[in-house]
């Protein structure tokens, strides 16, 4: 009964807002390329969707091969870091500034290396960007959590740094590893669409084309529709993610 109602809670608030949504435009009278009505955009939708499939599964794709490119070069970053804490505090400061560099700055350079013909590049190389340091790190923060007692039993036994790493501190950062990934998932699409936004042209046919194309015709519906299928596409890659997690982490638990 408890996952009936965990489950009709975030249903029930929708429909009452879209009910409220539609409502208020009914009543109102406000201008349907301002703001359209719900049932306006799920007519948008619907006809829209050979168009729009295929645009969230270019930008999906894109943000999936950046996550998984992110990760893998955070991990092996997160365990030279382990390794050497001289490593540490000269990768820290770049890895704090790649943070906190907005994507939106970096895109025209990103644009201009990745060749004006080849705009996917760009796009994927952006997502990486915006991916790398949840998971970094994450993994980091994993890598320094493992058991102190373990510590010292691998101390007792004479381990060596990499034998202490992959044999002890690696298998401790799993769930910082798994939190880091769901939050990078996130960000690699948010990434994907800002540097679909940045490259401005129908080379990159993602949802962010849509939203340019229906904006420039005041088409409001199916930009709203666009971004409906993004949020969709965004949660459904972090219930993914979740569901791994968990299945990964009892596995674990169980070994």
């Amino acid at each position: 009964m408890n996952r009936l109602t965990d489950a009709l809670a975030p249903l029930g608030l929708i429909l009452l807002l879209l009910g409220a949504w539609e409502l208020a435009c009914r009543m109102t009278g406000v201008p349907a390329y301002f703001l359209p009505p719900p049932s306006q955009v799920a007519v948008a939708a619907v006809e829209g969707l050979p168009v729009l499939v295929p645009a969230a599964w270019n930008t999906l794709s894109v943000a999936l091969v950046a996550l998984a490119l992110a990760a893998a070069c955070a991990l092996a970053l997160a365990i030279l870091v382990g390794l050497s804490p001289l490593i540490e505090r000269a990768v820290r400061p770049l890895a704090s500034a790649l943070q906190v560099t907005p994507v939106v700055a970096v895109a025209p350079l990103i644009l201009i290396w990745a060749g004006i013909d080849h705009p996917e590049r760009a796009v994927i190389a952006l997502a990486v960007l915006v991916a790398f340091f949840p998971v970094f790190s994450g993994a980091v923060t994993g890598l320094r959590s493992a058991d102190p007692d373990l510590e010292r039993l691998f101390d007792l036994y004479g381990a060596g740094r990499l034998q202490r790493v992959l044999r002890l501190r690696l298998p401790a950062a799993v769930p910082f590893l798994m939190e880091g990934l769901k939050v990078g998932a996130g960000l690699a699409i948010i990434g994907a669409v800002v540097a679909e936004f940045a490259a401005g042209s129908g080379g990159v046919r993602g949802l962010a084309w849509q939203i340019l194309d229906a904006g420039n015709k005041l088409q409001t519906d199916r930009m709203i529709a666009a971004l409906v299928v993004l949020a969709v596409m965004g949660v459904a890659v972090h219930a993914g993610l979740e569901r791994l997690e968990r299945a990964g982490l009892r596995w674990w638990r169980g070994r």
